[in-house]
């Protein structure tokens, strides 16, 4: 039976999440996805995907070292980020650095080391590629800092509060992993033709460059700049709705209830000791834009979305919104990297077939 985009075709099995869109819940593997990003760290969550297990200490120890140890970027590299143009994109950026990067052996059968060194490696790029456009000396990495810790010191020139290093780590475990996404299948396509590492990872980038997969937060920006007060939130929402436009930031393809994403990032930012204003005007304005939802589309199930949150986080951290699809991409490059191991650990070349029409 021929379904354009395969759309609810089961093309594979795997063990690395389950979404299950019309109860709202959201795993990885055996774990509730609230429960990873409340209880433990991106290390943690990168490792238990890669692994299969939650790692002891000596595993932690191991993997959190080698993330360390491979957040540099060769002298070789680094010149030839220098030298892209300006004009290029920065998933642009990142498609053309990963495609050079010298990592461990990327041949299949694939090695995990290829995937620890590329994670370590992209808050570096992104980070780099901005200080370099702005005309700044780009920041090398601190190998004291965690993962999350020091790509917000590379983002900002400082050390930022614990507050904001646990924002940008919740955001970053909800968006590691997602079933098979456009990206996470365009690497399990070219992983499964046993081509290296490298080549898989940039088919989910380029993937990824796609507007209509990695881009929505900054349409929420867009959505609540425009608003910017509580009093404007109604009757701008209404009027967009009258005029059938879209209200970014709600409603999911996959989630008919609230996405378990959305809501764990608002529980987290609710609980901070200093609610951030903008974050204070994202929450009024959900509820208001909820409540005309249900009455201009009382037929849909139409709620916040992670984009939606997690405009209110990369808003709040004063990160701008060129760099948000790269963010995501840092973070779901785990995920990217789960699934091209499991895909070679039981390979079937994908080969679909077209359906020819005159």
């Amino acid at each position: 039976m021929y379904k354009p985009g395969l759309k609810d075709v089961v093309a594979i099995e795997t063990k690395l999440s389950n979404v299950e869109g019309e109860e709202g819940r959201l795993q990885y593997r055996r774990h509730n996805v609230k429960e990873l990003a409340d209880r433990y760290t991106f290390e943690e969550v990168a490792y238990y995907l890669l692994n299969g297990h939650l790692p002891s200490k000596e595993e932690y120890y191991e993997f959190d070292q080698s993330l360390r140890k491979h957040r540099n970027l060769s002298d070789a590299s680094f010149n030839l980020l220098k030298q892209l143009p300006e004009h290029l994109s920065m998933m642009g950026v990142m498609r053309t650095m990963v495609s050079s990067l010298e990592i461990a052996s990327s041949k299949w059968p694939y090695e995990k080391q290829s995937a620890i060194q590329l994670i370590a490696k992209l808050p570096t790029i992104i980070t780099h590629r901005v200080d370099m456009l702005n005309g700044h000396q780009p920041i090398n990495p601190r190998n004291d800092l965690t993962h999350v810790e020091n790509f917000l010191y590379m983002i900002a020139g400082h050390e930022k509060s614990n507050d904001e290093v646990k924002m940008l780590e919740t955001y970053l475990i909800l968006t590691m992993e997602h079933g098979l996404n456009a990206s996470t299948f365009a690497a399990r396509v070219t992983a499964s033709t046993q081509s290296d590492f490298h080549s898989a990872i940039t088919s989910a980038i380029g993937a990824m460059k796609g507007p209509l997969h990695g881009g929505a937060p900054s349409g929420v920006i867009d959505l609540l700049d425009e608003i910017a007060t509580k009093d404007n939130a109604v009757n701008i929402i209404k009027r967009k709705l009258t005029n059938g436009e879209r209200i970014m930031g709600f409603g999911h393809r996959v989630y008919q209830t609230q996405d378990p994403r959305a809501e764990t990032l608002k529980n987290m930012l609710t609980q901070m000791e200093h609610t951030p204003d903008w974050v204070d005007l994202a929450l009024h304005v959900e509820t208001e834009t909820i409540n005309l939802l249900k009455e201009y589309k009382p037929d849909k199930h139409l709620y916040t979305n992670v984009e939606y949150y997690a405009a209110a986080v990369l808003k709040s951290l004063q990160i701008q919104p060129d760099m948000f699809t790269a963010l995501f991409s840092s973070s779901r490059i785990v995920g990217w990297s789960a699934h091209i191991l499991e895909q070679a650990e039981n390979n079937t070349i994908f080969r679909p077939l077209a359906k020819y029409i005159d």
